[in-house]
């Protein structure tokens, strides 16, 4: 019995010969019953011990660690060398006249009004005994060399004290005032060229209590008599910017003629006409006569018969 009873359990399990140990299949129980957590069947007699290897546990795959992408750093840019540019093309102002001019003041600095103030005139701040030149080619036409204006009447005609007029080839009346003297032979009837000197900057004239300035009118040629003509009838400044800035051929005929044809050659007067009302003189009185002393009487000194 106990030979069969071996048999069968050496059928049922993985028992071998005492002393001899099988490796377990695995975790397959078989018809023994159950394996102990040991590894090690029940006994079954005293036959032996039966080692059995644990089952191999498979080892889990390791899932990798997702890691932040590195954003990969951009290469710098290639530098390019830059074609370099050709020289600007100094393209000249256009020519608007057959005439050159320049700027009334040489060789000083100067400021000037760009505005209108009262009159259409400029006055051109610059040092006393700056050059007042002609601005265009032409002929002298009036010259005061006399500084005739006075506070008490401060006449019209006097207020611009020493000046020079100009008419110019283009036809246009050029007034240079306020000067402290004339050029030596500037006479009306003198051709000149643009830049020739005409006279000094001063302060003469109704500008006696300011800097010295040059007082710079364009106009048209008329009657001495109409001396508000004289003084101013276009506005001056562009002009004046163009030839100081590089344009001489920028010329003032054109609106000339269109103020002139609006108001006509001989306009009247309208601002800054009267001069200072002068006291009337009251009637004379011609002086009595002084009596003459009464002749004393004559006595005959002979006696008389």
């Amino acid at each position: 019995m106990t030979g069969a009873v071996l048999v069968t359990a050496g059928c049922a399990s993985p028992i071998g010969v005492a002393g001899i140990g099988t490796p377990s299949p695995g975790p397959d129980t078989g018809a023994a019953g159950v394996v102990d957590t040991a590894g090690t069947m029940g006994t079954v007699g005293t036959v032996g011990t039966v080692a059995a290897t644990s089952p191999a546990t498979s080892t889990p795959e390791t899932s990798e660690t997702p890691t932040a992408e590195t954003s990969e750093t951009p290469a710098p840019p290639t530098a390019v060398d830059r074609p370099k540019p050709d020289p600007p093309v100094r393209v000249p102002p256009p020519k608007v006249s057959d005439h050159t001019y320049v700027f009334p003041v040489k060789d000083c600095r100067v400021t000037y009004e760009r505005r209108l103030l009262v009159l259409p005139k400029t006055t051109i701040w610059a040092a006393k005994g700056c050059s007042f030149v002609s601005p265009v080619d032409g002929v002298v036409d009036e010259v005061n060399v006399k500084n005739r204006w006075k506070p008490s009447t401060d006449r019209g005609a006097d207020r611009e004290g020493r000046f020079v007029t100009v008419i110019g080839d283009d036809g246009v009346r050029y007034l240079g005032g306020h000067l402290d003297t004339v050029a030596e032979g500037v006479r009306p009837g003198l051709k000149v060229n643009a830049g020739q000197v005409l006279g000094r900057i001063g302060n003469s004239g109704n500008a006696r209590s300011t800097a010295s300035n040059l007082y710079f009118a364009i106009s048209w040629k008329a009657d001495p008599s109409l001396w508000w003509v004289r003084r101013g009838m276009v506005e001056p400044w562009d002009y004046l910017d163009a030839w100081r800035e590089g344009n001489p051929t920028f010329s003032p005929r054109a609106a000339m003629l269109a103020v002139r044809k609006r108001t006509g050659a001989a306009p009247g007067c309208v601002t800054l006409c009267a001069s200072k009302p002068q006291p009337t003189p009251g009637p004379t009185r011609k002086p009595k006569p002084k009596p003459r002393p009464s002749q004393p009487e004559q006595i005959p000194l002979n006696g008389g018969d």
